[in-house]
């Protein structure tokens, strides 16, 4: 027997040290107990609290005569076992896990994933709401429970009800329960499906967020990194302005990184353009001003801004905004004739004068000549209400 117990162990360990290991058996969270069950008695223990991120445990019971020792604790059976994945391999892994003593005396038990069904089994020794019911008396048996194949785990209390019903019907017997649990090392963290969901419906409630057209890839950034910085529990235990100093700390992070700053960038042009067709410029320009402030501009954005600036009447804020558009890009046309509009609004004729003629045989792009943008920017300052005489000037300049 003690040949097959060390071949069984040299295979388990085999296939638990080429496993990964992305938890630990948590021996200070273990719960071990010795019960003593009147004879025809039922009796229920709770275990102890388990720990975030529990989402495996071994248990072993074990029935005692009186003057009986367990020969090595769970815990010390499971420090040569890196982690379940070779464990509850058929019978196999349950025989390794058995004491090796046990006494004459046997037990029925199930086990309950609440003090409300375990006090019903209690009074009426009805095993059906149980999670796990082992019927037929036993004197000795161990197993493994994981949350993806076992509704014992799957419960919000942290804790399991062990029901034991004494099939001794003279005698008192003692029951040794062990509990140990596997904490997987990310959920120990606390970061569940529903926690990091509430980190990021809170991002989305923030006023750069607001702004996006879609906020998902800027807010599962921050929640990233919050989660790498926080167990949710630390992050949660933070004042509320602490928190909204997370959020904007991280969202800053998020915004200077290409990937998504480069997405969240794209909302908010998309964002002003629509605020621009409805004639909203002082919308348009506030969006720009963040694009600008975040240090990811494009020689594009700053003739946007300008032309904002100018469809509210703001020539001399134009001008510096274009002027910045140029050092960025001076081979940028649209921030050229956008700064030449603003000098001719400004009655700096002359500035405007000489940029209209230096261009006006190019195109803005690929499909609109200097000439005719000149044209369709002239109608749309009319039709906003804003006259210069001097329209027509530079027409007329355009022709010769």
């Amino acid at each position: 027997m003690n040949k097959i117990v060390f071949l069984l162990f040299v295979s388990i360990f085999n296939q638990s040290v080429f496993a990964q290991q992305d938890g630990y058996w948590d021996k200070n969270r273990a719960t071990t107990k010795e019960i003593i069950v009147s004879a025809r008695d039922r009796i229920v223990i709770k275990t102890d609290d388990f720990p975030v991120g529990t989402t495996e445990l071994i248990y072993r019971i074990t029935l005692l005569d009186d003057n009986q020792k367990i020969a090595s604790s769970l815990i010390s059976v499971l420090k040569a076992i890196p982690d379940p994945t070779g464990i509850s391999q058929g019978s196999a892994g349950a025989v390794f896990l058995l004491s090796r003593i046990s006494g004459d005396d046997k037990s029925k038990y199930a086990i309950f994933s609440s003090n409300e069904l375990a006090s019903a089994y209690q009074k009426s020794g009805k095993m059906d709401d149980a999670c796990l019911a082992q019927e037929t008396p036993l004197n000795k048996d161990a197993k493994r429970l994981s949350i993806d194949k076992s509704s014992c785990l799957n419960n919000a209390s942290g804790n399991l009800w062990f029901g034991f019903e004494s099939s001794n019907w003279i005698m008192k017997q003692k029951i040794i329960l062990e509990v140990v649990p596997w904490v997987d090392a990310k959920l120990s963290r606390g970061w569940t499906l529903e926690n990091r969901k509430f980190v990021i419906n809170q991002c989305k409630t923030s006023a750069l967020a607001r702004k996006l057209v879609n906020s998902d890839d800027f807010c599962i950034c921050i929640e990233e990194k919050i989660q790498k910085k926080y167990k949710f529990q630390e992050f949660q235990n933070l004042l509320a302005m602490e928190q909204a100093k997370v959020y904007k700390d991280n969202g800053e992070s998020c915004i200077n990184e290409n990937g998504v700053s480069k997405g969240v960038f794209n909302d908010l042009r998309i964002q002003a353009l629509n605020l621009a067709k409805k004639g909203e410029y002082g919308h348009v320009i506030d969006v720009y001003a963040s694009i600008i402030s975040d240090g990811k501009p494009t020689a594009v954005d700053y003739s946007t801004i300008g032309f904002a600036y100018i469809m509210t009447k703001q020539y001399g804020k134009g001008i510096k905004f274009l002027k910045e558009g140029e050092k960025l890009d001076d081979t940028e046309l649209l921030v050229k004739l956008n700064l030449a509009h603003a000098y001719l609004l400004n009655d700096e004729f002359r500035n405007a004068k000489y940029i209209y003629k230096e261009y006006q045989s190019q195109n803005v792009n690929d499909s609109i000549s200097w000439t005719k943008k000149i044209k369709q920017d002239f109608a749309i300052f009319k039709k906003a209400g804003i006259q210069n005489d001097a329209f027509e000037r530079v027409l007329k300049l355009l022709v010769n």
